[in-house]
């Protein structure tokens, strides 16, 4: 999730993606979410396995900002929201 300067990011793990950027949107996600307005969805990825995505959020979250956009801009090069990509019941 990113505001819409795209300056700073949330990480974070759910086993029901759309769920959780509804609760993020509706200000039901995290305090950090809210505090800096994170409702856009800018990168996502797909894990099997819990552990996985776990051992996923661990490793990008201890990653440099620069580090973070390289990864999205190399799938989403515009940053574009990607919260239509989902089906959410908004």
């Amino acid at each position: 999730m990113s505001n819409k300067y795209r300056t700073t990011f949330y990480i974070g793990v759910t086993s029901n993606l759309e769920a959780r950027v509804w609760q993020h949107i509706n200000n039901e996600g995290s305090e950090f979410v809210k505090r800096y307005k994170l409702y856009d969805l800018v990168y996502f990825e797909y894990y099997e396995r819990i552990k996985d995505a776990i051992d996923r959020e661990k490793q990008l979250k201890n990653w440099h900002h620069d580090w973070k956009v390289n990864l999205i801009t190399s799938v989403n090069p515009e940053m574009k929201d990607l919260k239509d990509q989902l089906e959410l019941d908004l």
